[in-house]
């Protein structure tokens, strides 16, 4: 028969027990990892034209969605010098690359309603973007390239955490033709069925 101080430790053991039980579900199940995939942006690359295995960099690249720089009477103004709003996240965030050279970008896409009709967003591409800057003569200008993006939005439940991301289905991307293109060809990776899921995978190839 159990004394009185075995029944008080026995209690007392069963509430640290439940105690530690619900810390520790209240931790995994509130507190949303810094590892967790959240909403992806959209991985592009960037190959040679003529050897189309092979990464090339682009000059001096600037990349920006199209509009940020537009003000409320409609007059654009491309940025002329480097930010900390570089392309690291995504949604509304006006965040943009600043004349750099790489051969890879990560573009943020906006998140639409689920079950809508699609997206369309459109980024600029502007290449040597060192000589509109350092340099007014036309003929050694930069080089803008228009991409227009266009995709279906789903919501994915990831924890009560984390909430939700959003995953990007029926990827289309074309260029804007105009009279002097620097991108050659686009090509969406067919081991991405047209869907972005993560960042684990390059979506999008573009050759110049």
């Amino acid at each position: 028969m159990k004394t009185l101080f075995q029944k008080k430790y026995s209690i007392t053991l069963l509430i640290s027990l439940v105690a530690i039980t619900t810390l520790q579900n209240c931790e995994r199940d509130d507190i949303c990892a810094a590892t967790t995939q959240t909403t992806p942006r959209l991985i592009v690359e960037f190959y040679d034209a003529t050897d189309t295995d092979e990464l090339l960099n682009v000059s001096r690249i600037t990349v920006y969605r199209d509009g940020i720089f537009t003000d409320e009477n409609g007059v654009t103004t491309e940025p002329t010098e480097a930010s900390d709003k570089i392309i690291t996240t995504y949604n509304n965030e006006d965040s943009y690359v600043f004349n750099v050279t790489s051969n890879k970008i990560a573009l943020p896409l906006l998140v639409g309603a689920e079950g809508q009709p699609p997206i369309t967003v459109r980024y600029v591409l502007e290449k040597d973007t060192n000589l509109r800057i350092e340099d007014d003569d036309p003929l050694t200008n930069s080089n803008i390239d228009i991409i227009e993006i266009t995709y279906n939005t789903e919501f994915v439940y990831v924890s009560r955490a984390c909430g939700y991301s959003s995953n990007f289905n029926s990827l289309g991307v074309q260029r804007i033709t105009d009279s002097d293109q620097w991108i050659t060809n686009i090509e969406i990776e067919e081991t991405t069925q047209a869907s972005i899921k993560d960042e684990n995978t390059t979506h999008v190839r573009i050759y110049h």
